[in-house]
């Protein structure tokens, strides 16, 4: 994996202590704007370590399955991704 695994596991540290905010926000009634607001700081966050983890898999596992001649295994990837980030 070419994307440094330091830097996701921080990010998802952040995000698992996000998550755990957002648990005692609701447990203590907070208003439901400041709630929806760290949810949507969640999804971004999130949706950044999906583009980092598949910019390093495009990057290099695909690459090097076309070096090595395995196209349509690479094709079949490239469209996978491009489905998954459609969703």
């Amino acid at each position: 994996m070419q994307v440094n695994k330091q830097k996701l596991t921080r990010r998802l540290k952040i995000l698992e202590g996000q998550v755990r905010g957002i648990q005692n926000m609701v447990d203590k009634n907070a208003y439901c704007i400041d709630i929806i607001t760290q949810t949507s700081a969640i999804k971004q966050g999130l949706s950044n370590i999906e583009d980092a983890l598949l910019e390093g898999h495009l990057g290099h596992c695909v690459v090097n399955q076309i070096k090595s001649g395995q196209t349509n295994k690479a094709k079949e990837e490239i469209i996978k991704v491009y489905k998954l980030k459609r969703k």
